[in-house]
């Protein structure tokens, strides 16, 4: 699973999710590295019982506003890039150009 073989790469002291990786196989995955789940409870997953931190899941409203704003920028949404350095250059030009024009 894609969710996973990201977190095996995760640091710090939690990981927010959204209520799609409220799997137990992912909660197991992230409380295996040592760091706190914080993922909103899926309502068809009724045997996962998790403790929202709310101060630390409004944190990724600002994550999902920076990537809205880079979907703005058609170069990086469409990825016209063929190599992913290229397309983190795209990236990497259009996050001062945001922070220029907001």
């Amino acid at each position: 699973m894609k969710a996973e073989e990201l977190i095996a790469h995760a640091r710090g002291k939690a990981c927010i999710g959204d209520s799609g990786n409220s799997s137990q196989a992912i909660i197991d995955a992230i409380r295996a590295r040592g760091m706190k789940p914080v993922i909103a409870a899926n309502p068809t997953h009724k045997n996962i019982k998790l403790r929202l931190d709310r101060k630390l899941h409004a944190l990724r409203y600002r994550v999902e506003c920076c990537v809205h704003a880079l979907k703005r920028c058609r170069a990086v949404a469409t990825r016209y890039d063929k190599t992913a350095t290229s397309f983190l250059a795209a990236v990497q030009v259009a996050c001062p150009w945001m922070w220029l024009v907001d």
